[in-house]
C-alpha cells in the first residue's frame, strides 16, 4: 500500500533522488529545502509499506497576485519511480497539493509547464486532471525544448472547501 503524506525536511533527499532519476530538469537541494520552508503544506510525498518515497509533488503558490482573485498555485516538479507508475500516484499528489492550495490559500487556479515531448505526463494532465493550454513557451527548457504551460481553475475544489466549512 502507497500512502500519501505532506512532505518533510527529512524526505528531501529521498525527493531529489526521484527527481534525478527521471526527469532531466534537476534543482538543488536549497530549491527543495525553499518549497519546503515556504509553502510546507504543498509538498507531499508518496512513500511506500517500507518507508521509501517513490514520488513527490512540489509546488508552491506564485508570488505576482495582487488580488484575492487572482491566487494562484503552481506545481514546480512531479515525479514517480518508474517500478512505481500506472498506479495513480502522480494523479493522487496532483490531488492533494491542488487540495491544499485551495484550503490553506484559497487558491482560485494552478498552473504547470510540461516539455512538448512528454506525452504522458501531458496526457496525464489534459486527460485526467483537465488541465488546459494556455500557450506554448518557446524553448522554455534548459537544452531548448518547448513547453506548454498549462493551466487549470480550481473553482470546484474552491466550492468543496467552504461547502465543508462549519459556521
Amino acid at each position: 500500500m502507497i500512502t500519501i503524506r505532506q512532505a518533510q525536511a527529512k524526505d528531501l533527499p529521498a525527493m531529489q533522488t526521484c527527481n534525478l532519476s527521471n526527469l532531466p530538469e534537476n534543482y538543488q537541494m536549497k530549491y527543495y529545502l525553499y518549497h519546503l520552508a515556504t509553502w510546507p503544506e504543498l509538498s507531499f510525498v508518496a512513500e511506500n509499506q517500507q518507508g521509501r518515497v517513490v514520488g513527490y509533488v512540489l509546488a508552491k503558490m506564485n508570488d505576482e497576485e495582487e488580488t484575492p482573485e487572482a491566487v494562484n498555485g503552481h506545481i514546480t516538479s512531479l515525479s514517480v519511480l518508474r517500478s512505481y507508475r500506472r498506479l495513480g500516484l502522480a494523479e493522487r499528489l496532483m490531488t492533494q497539493a491542488q487540495r491544499a492550495m485551495v484550503e490553506v490559500f484559497g487558491a482560485k487556479n494552478v498552473s504547470l509547464h510540461v516539455r512538448v515531448s512528454n506525452q504522458a505526463a501531458f496526457s496525464l494532465y489534459k486527460n485526467n486532471l483537465k488541465f488546459d493550454i494556455e500557450h506554448t513557451e518557446a524553448k522554455y527548457y534548459a537544452d531548448g525544448e518547448d513547453a506548454y504551460a498549462m493551466r487549470k481553475s480550481l473553482t470546484g475544489l474552491y466550492r468543496e472547501a467552504i461547502d465543508s466549512l462549519d459556521f
